[in-house]
């Protein structure tokens, strides 16, 4: 997979909103989520929240909520400009599509106007871009922390890049 993984991070960032630093942002999240994977797969529960821009146009993040096994609500900021959500899937469960983002995942950055990035149990890093509603998979098993109990599913055929469509006919949510 690393041979792919800069290509794919050429795309994400390509994608990626306007910021002085777009691979400042890439890093940003992926230290949020790296951080509370081991919370989320012990507690088997999702973390989410918003990454923005404060005042002086530096990267700032919203302390995380802790949600239920498959969803995670959280307050919308009024103290900075929201760029992107983050939120992990919880612990491994072989019946669940955790390894992907959701449909719901895609629809609910899409009502904000705004991208995000999902951390798995695999330890994959996702990026959600709502303008051409594309989810990419900037890095694959084990780039973040994962949950001790994963187990790869080859027949899963997890891709590097998911339209909204692809992901609903995949998932059916």
């Amino acid at each position: 997979m690393p041979h792919r993984l800069i290509a794919t991070c050429a795309v994400v960032i390509a994608a990626m909103p306007t910021l002085a630093d777009p691979e400042a942002e890439l890093a940003f999240a992926r230290s949020i989520l790296n951080d509370l994977q081991g919370p989320s797969f012990r507690e088997n529960v999702e973390y989410c929240g918003y990454i923005g821009l404060d005042e002086d146009g530096s990267l700032v993040a919203t302390v995380s909520t802790r949600g239920g096994a498959d969803w995670c609500e959280m307050d919308i900021p009024e103290h900075f400009e929201i760029v992107a959500s983050y939120h992990t899937h919880a612990g491994y469960d072989p019946n669940s599509w955790s390894e992907i983002p959701s449909g719901g995942d895609m629809e609910s950055d899409e009502d904000l106007g705004i991208d995000g990035y999902i951390s798995t149990p695999g330890g994959r890093l996702w990026y959600i871009d709502t303008a051409d509603m594309v989810a990419f998979q900037i890095c694959g098993i084990g780039c973040l922390q994962f949950d001790p109990s994963f187990q790869p599913a080859p027949e899963d055929n997890i891709q590097p890049n998911y339209t909204y469509d692809e992901l609903i006919r995949k998932i059916g949510d």
